[in-house]
């Protein structure tokens, strides 16, 4: 019997909760449809210039999603389910500190980390736990009650928790093996049918829409999947031109003449989907929640922290300028503060040690006889080696709150009088039970992988970025 690769199991995954997500919520089969239109027609424009970022291929293919759950234990079950597709937990969320509405909960992203894999199918799951401990949401008997809820039910099956810890262990599947863990993992994923309590669910909602979906239903489910676009500005136009409501901006960096780096997002908003709702005296009456919604991205290039700290410190400036002028457009100051204080081009970006790029060798470089340059710049300035920027892999915590934010039946609550549980990666590592890597040290060993090639090849000492 043939076997299943993980990386296959990735890919047939992604692609079947796709075709569910788009029965479920017939709107994001728009947002797909119109994603592959503007890419196309932004390949067609730019030419191999489009595929600086990932091949036309890929970035059709690539999708990433959003699940929540409610404990420590849940987050442990679903990184066995993720496991068995070749992805790890990369970095630490905290969406409590990046809202300015009640969104209590901490996250990471389950995905692949080589760049082979990355490649082959760089599926990705935001994945959100809720924060019951949090006092500042949530009070004694609140948590009691909502610990003992959570701790009832069973989101995953044993049968595809023991299918995705061999798969993960033996890293493939035999093939009737690797379908029964796809019809597992998609059903899991669904939304239930089953009536939602709806006084549980009011209760929950008041302190929070988010803390709601997660701790006031017996199951989870895809809370959002993103397509990759070329252009999101014009996606955005389009989405608006055919009637889908979206939400008020686009997330992340602005739209400008210099290089696109990091993450822009937005979304069309939550759509009011019908579900059974269970009442006090045990009938079930329809009902309707807001908590799904299509949301799509644009990626640029990984920036390192140096560059990172410059992004965080031109938002600032942003919101400073902002609240000072409110007549003016959030947009037209953000790309003036860009224009004045980002670097202009990937040289430059490289130059300041700004961004991540890979480095490989010209091959037909023309010979003049002499030998190479010893440092990186004069390699690359000279034509002997050629830049490759790093795509960014990952996500920005107050984009991904602005999208939450943007798609929330309410502000909720939230005492910011009482002093916050702390949670870092630290912390996440030993309740997911695995190692929660740093987005930041993977781009770099990519990084100085490429390098440690190249002065190997031209004979050179270790180069440096």
């Amino acid at each position: 019997m043939s076997t299943i690769s993980q990386w296959q199991l990735r890919a047939a995954f992604a692609a079947r909760l796709s075709r569910m997500y788009g029965q479920e919520v017939p709107a994001y089969t728009t947002l797909v449809d119109v994603s592959r239109e503007v890419n196309e027609d932004v390949l067609r424009e730019r030419g191999a210039d489009a595929e600086r970022l990932g091949s036309i291929g890929r970035v059709t293919a690539e999708r990433h999603g959003a699940i929540r759950v409610g404990t420590p234990r849940e987050l442990q079950q679903v990184a066995r389910v993720f496991g068995a597709l070749g992805m790890r937990p990369v970095g630490f969320y905290d969406l409590r500190e990046a809202a300015a509405s009640a969104v209590p909960v901490v996250s990471t992203a389950f995905r692949p980390v080589d760049g082979e894999e990355l490649a082959r199918n760089p599926f990705r799951v935001f994945t959100s736990m809720l924060t019951p401990a949090d006092p500042r949401f949530f009070d004694a008997d609140l948590r009691a009650r909502l610990e003992a809820f959570l701790a009832a039910r069973e989101l995953f099956p044993p049968e595809l928790l023991a299918l995705a810890d061999r798969a993960e262990a033996e890293r493939e599947l035999p093939e009737d093996d690797a379908e029964r863990f796809l019809q597992l993992a998609v059903g899991a994923f669904e939304l239930s049918s089953e009536p939602v309590d709806r006084a549980w669910y009011g209760t929950l909602e008041r302190i929070s829409a988010v803390a709601a979906d997660i701790g006031g239903v017996r199951s989870t489910h895809i809370n959002h999947l993103t397509p990759r676009v070329l252009d999101i500005d014009e996606l955005y136009r389009r989405m608006t031109r055919r009637g889908i409501e979206m939400i008020d901006t686009i997330q992340g960096p602005p739209a400008w003449k210099g290089p696109d780096v990091l993450l822009r997002q937005t979304s069309f908003r939550a759509l009011a989907e019908p579900r059974a709702m269970r009442l006090a005296d045990g009938s079930v009456a329809s009902g309707a929640l807001r908590v799904r919604f299509g949301e799509v991205e644009a990626r640029g290039i990984a920036l390192t922290r140096q560059g990172r700290a410059l992004y965080d410190q031109l938002l600032g400036r942003v919101d400073e300028q902002a609240s000072q002028g409110p007549a003016e457009a959030r947009g037209d100051i953000a790309r003036a503060v860009w224009e004045r204080r980002m670097p202009g081009s990937e040289e430059e970006l490289a130059a300041r040690g700004l961004a991540y790029f890979t480095y490989r060798l010209v091959a037909d470089r023309p010979r003049d006889g002499s030998g190479p340059p010893a440092t990186l710049g004069e390699l690359v300035a000279q034509g002997w080696v050629r830049a490759e920027p790093v795509v960014y892999e990952d996500f920005l915590p107050r984009s991904a709150a602005g999208i939450f934010q943007s798609n929330l039946s309410g502000e909720g609550t939230r005492d910011n009088g009482r002093e916050g549980t702390a949670y870092d990666a630290a912390w996440l590592s030993g309740a997911v039970g695995r190692e929660v890597l740093d987005p930041f040290a993977l781009y770099a060993k990519q990084r100085d992988a490429s390098l440690t090639a190249v002065s190997d090849r031209l004979g050179l000492a270790p180069l440096t970025p």
